[in-house]
């Protein structure tokens, strides 16, 4: 996989040199046993894939390449160029603006914006209205566009799907700029957002003609393409998702618009419903099979860190959140001895909450997104060793390491 420049405050030598012996031991990416610090009263377990994905380093490269040759440029991005704080702060802080948020609102006006500025394209990809703006102001975007490649897989899947005169169910959260920009480059098409397996149970009865046509256009007002019929257009459909949703979500979902459309045409299904390969990115799958093999552990609490509108990172806290409590924070600072200032998923807010009782605690698990840097993870894990009075050792874990892996594949 092609290796990319990244500024050094990104990185961290405790993460780079375990990833470094995984790697070297397992090259084939195939094993996705945690790698476990084992210290004098706590273990800490790292799933086998966290941090940053080649989307995000590619975006990161690209980014930062841009604003060390064009310093006497405005440079724009479109809206934050990933979900994480710290990397967008700093891309600020260069002299980086950004047009609009990342809910759509405007920032900056696009009557600012002139032909010699440069305007960057996140990794997220943005919505043919927005190219038409830019393309009408001859910027050219093209040339710094960081969309992330499996974002543009989505795209010419999507496309197929409209070339053979499939509607296009998008699963992923209607307001997220990838689910945003897909919908943009499907408008050809009929095309639906379903968020969850409730949404694709009230599609599903409108396919059976179970509810009126008035009740679902209402419902899926803004989350469908504009002259949307549901009588014609639900005939023949095909499942895509956003890059980052849990991958057991897309899969249920898409198996039971299957099976309606079995029951509703019987053995000529192949007709109405494609069979897609499943649309979530590498680095996502890989994630989350990692960390729910890290969750077979007897784990007492799971701190994960990242962006709070990061969706690859809130599914991750969401996976932990079945085995033991577990906190999404946005740095180490949001950790003390007494408390815990972390993201409520339910809630969709920060809150305060006491630190569990370290007496009960064993085995902790430590992770982060696909838009968090490293040096964030390792000041992560030497904030919850300093909480239990624990060192990090680094030789010492890098051997522990090397060692476990050698065990394990002795035992398998």
């Amino acid at each position: 996989m092609k290796s990319f420049k990244i500024p050094k405050y990104y990185k961290s030598n405790l993460i780079k040199e375990i990833k470094e012996i995984r790697k070297e031991q397992d090259p084939r990416r195939k094993n996705f046993e945690p790698s476990i610090l084992k210290l004098k009263n706590i273990n800490i377990i790292l799933p086998r894939h966290f941090g940053f994905c080649y989307g995000v380093e590619n975006a990161v490269e690209i980014t930062y390449n841009i604003i060390e040759k064009n310093k006497n440029k405005t440079i724009y991005l479109l809206s934050e160029m990933i979900h994480n704080p710290q990397v967008n702060e700093d891309l600020q802080k260069r002299g980086v603006k950004f047009i609009r948020t990342t809910k759509g609102e405007q920032l900056i006006p696009w009557s600012k914006i002139e032909q010699k500025d440069i305007v960057i394209i996140p990794a997220f990809g943005t919505t043919k209205e927005i190219m038409s703006i830019l393309k009408n102001k001859k910027i050219n975007y093209i040339k710094y566009d960081t969309t992330c490649p499996f974002v543009k897989k989505v795209w010419k899947k999507s496309e197929n799907l409209s070339k053979d005169n499939h509607t296009i169910i998008i699963h992923g959260k209607h307001y997220h700029e990838e689910t945003q920009a897909t919908f943009s480059h499907t408008k050809k098409t009929p095309c639906v957002i379903i968020r969850d397996i409730k949404e694709a149970q009230i599609l599903a009865k409108k396919i059976k003609n179970e509810i009126s046509d008035e009740y679902f256009l209402n419902y899926f007002k803004n989350k469908m393409s504009s002259g949307f019929n549901p009588k014609k257009d639900l005939t023949k459909i095909g499942v895509v998702n956003q890059t980052t949703m849990i991958a057991e979500e897309t899969e249920k979902i898409s198996n039971f618009l299957k099976k309606t459309m079995q029951e509703k045409y019987k053995e000529n299904i192949e007709n109405h419903f494609a069979d897609t390969r499943d649309t979530l990115c590498y680095a996502t799958n890989e994630n989350q099979k990692a960390i729910k093999e890290a969750l077979k552990k007897n784990i007492d609490v799971s701190f994960v860190i990242g962006g709070f509108n990061s969706s690859n990172t809130i599914n991750i806290t969401k996976l932990c959140e079945i085995k033991s409590p577990a906190f999404l924070v946005k740095s180490e600072k949001d950790i003390s001895e007494k408390e815990i200032k972390y993201y409520n998923l339910k809630k969709e807010k920060t809150e305060k909450v006491k630190f569990p009782d370290k007496r009960k605690i064993k085995n902790i698990v430590i992770t982060s997104g696909a838009s968090c840097p490293d040096s964030l993870m390792e000041l992560l894990i030497k904030k919850i060793a300093k909480i239990f009075k624990e060192e990090i050792e680094e030789q010492k874990i890098y051997n522990q390491i090397t060692k476990n892996y050698k065990k394990d594949l002795a035992i398998s």
